[in-house]
């Protein structure tokens, strides 16, 4: 393992003395950061409202449109790590009005496009973007500050507003659709970015040296890295849209499988790697990925389990199934408020480790009881629901306490990268299982008995697989939690050299 900088001993959790010490004295910045957030969600539901629209208009194909989002997912994923490192060696700061301008111009474009070519080019134009400052958006948030309390209210804020916009987006969307082209959905993306720049521009003061480092970019780490994302979220892709029996998913299974080996080999051996594995090792970092995962792929797999369900097996139509999925969306937006009294009650650490339990048990509930009806469905939406709005917060902050002040932006991009991927993973078990399972097209209108019966046999199959999954990785998370428990107050007494 590579030697670490010389100023590896330097905690994220000193802070600069002018620090703001409310939430009002930092409002321009987190308006700017907030609008990071916001841009994030309202993008991806109000998209997918408008590919029925944007197929027509454009004449495209299903893997056309497949590949509107698909292109914005994979390049967003898989550019994280490489922005996170360029951001903690050039400056967060710089590197987030860059992303920000891209993401005006991208956005822009769009009142440009003719085909679903051009709008596919697009929407990767944005997927950098995206990886340039979603990531960055919580580092910044976090050293903008100079406490847990207000690191922790802050993060709550700027991810309720993205909530908001996850909550809007369809219905607005709708309304939008109906009196404008789809085009205007897209271009919304403009002032949202101008008021992020603006607020980060005004609102966050340049990266001080000190908290950079110089270290040489590891291109070859990069690139694998990049590699080995891409492959690891195309490939539940293709589990899903492509069944078992193809060799296409296995092989970028096993590519992916390739490229991580690989990548942990070269940053082992790196002198500048791009992501020191001495680093994940910390306590609060390992825990706190851990936890991310879990939550990751418990609450994407039991949204599409649940989506599935309502749809297939009970045979809700699309509005009332949304409307089944309320409970989710009530709690994430409801439980904001209770988030910061509810950790300054416990502790970070126990906050991390109860909330991602909350996100087990809710996983455990669906797999034993969804099939009695939907009270049961509706009480495991609202515990994962709950968990996710905790665990999101304070597993991020908990594994951006544990890094270096030079490495906040390289944690923050990991800690994005993780709940990508366990999400991706999350919905390829359910479809893998599915598929394996089901006889027949499970999008048939009219099943049997036996076809009814597998596909509750595969939900069950699918929900107890990610609890067991989920519960590992928290138990993990748990033991770490614990070992940091003493070593975080002696590591925060540590100072650069």
């Amino acid at each position: 393992m590579s030697a670490a900088p010389h100023d590896e001993h330097t905690l994220v959790s000193s802070a600069p003395s002018a620090a703001p010490q409310s939430l009002r004295a930092a409002w321009v910045a987190l308006a700017g950061l907030s609008a990071i957030f916001l841009f994030e969600m309202l993008d991806n539901s109000i998209l997918n409202v408008a590919l029925p629209t944007i197929g027509r208009e454009l004449h495209a194909s299903t893997t056309g449109l497949q590949w509107v989002t698909g292109s914005y997912a994979v390049v967003f994923g898989g550019l994280m790590l490489a922005f996170g490192a360029i951001a903690d060696r050039f400056g967060r700061r710089r590197l987030m009005l860059i992303g920000l301008a891209l993401l005006a111009v991208a956005s822009l474009g769009t009142a440009f496009v003719t085909t679903d070519e051009q709008l596919i080019a697009v929407r990767a134009v944005m997927g950098i973007a995206a990886a340039m400052t979603t990531p960055l958006s919580m580092a910044l948030a976090f050293r903008l500050f100079d406490t847990e309390s207000l690191r922790v209210r802050a993060i709550t804020l700027i991810s309720t507003v993205g909530l908001v916009g996850l909550a809007i987006g369809p219905t607005v969307g709708g309304l939008v659709l109906a009196v404008a082209p789809w085009q205007v959905l897209l271009l919304v993306n403009v002032p949202i970015a101008v008021l992020a720049l603006v607020g980060i521009r005004f609102g966050i003061a340049k990266d001080a040296p000190a908290d950079l480092h110089r270290d040489p970019i590891d291109i070859g780490g990069a690139a694998l890295g990049t590699a080995t994302i891409v492959l690891a979220l195309v490939a539940p892709t293709l589990f899903v849209n492509q069944g078992t029996g193809s060799w296409a998913p296995w092989a970028a299974a096993a590519a992916a499988i390739a490229g991580a080996i690989a990548f942990i080999v070269r940053e082992r051996s790196a002198r500048f790697p791009l992501v020191d594995l001495g680093l994940l090792a910390r306590p609060l970092v390992s825990a706190g990925l851990a936890f991310k995962a879990a939550a990751g792929l418990a609450t994407a797999g039991l949204s599409y389990m649940v989506t599935l369900q309502l749809q297939l097996d009970w045979g809700w139509p699309p509005a009332l199934a949304a409307l089944g999925m309320l409970p989710q969306v009530v709690v994430l937006l409801g439980a904001g408020p209770f988030v910061n009294p509810f950790v300054e009650r416990v502790g970070l650490g126990r906050a991390a480790w109860l909330s991602a339990s909350a996100v087990v048990v809710g996983l455990a509930v669906y797999a034993v009881l969804g099939s009695f009806g939907y009270v049961w469905v509706a009480v495991s939406l609202a515990l994962v629901a709950a968990g996710l709005r905790v665990v999101g917060v304070v597993a991020a902050v908990n594994v951006l306490n544990g890094l270096p002040k030079s490495r906040t932006s390289i944690g923050a991009a990991l800690s994005d990268s993780v709940t990508e991927i366990a999400s991706a993973i999350g919905i390829a078990v359910v479809g893998t299982i599915l598929a394996a399972t089901f006889a027949g097209t499970v999008s048939a209108t009219a099943w049997t008995a036996a076809q009814t019966a597998q596909f509750q046999q595969a939900i069950t199959i699918s929900a107890l697989t990610l609890t067991v999954v989920a519960a590992a990785l928290v138990g993990w998370g748990i033991v770490r939690t614990r070992r940091s428990a003493d070593a975080l107050p002696a590591a925060g007494q540590l100072r650069a050299e």
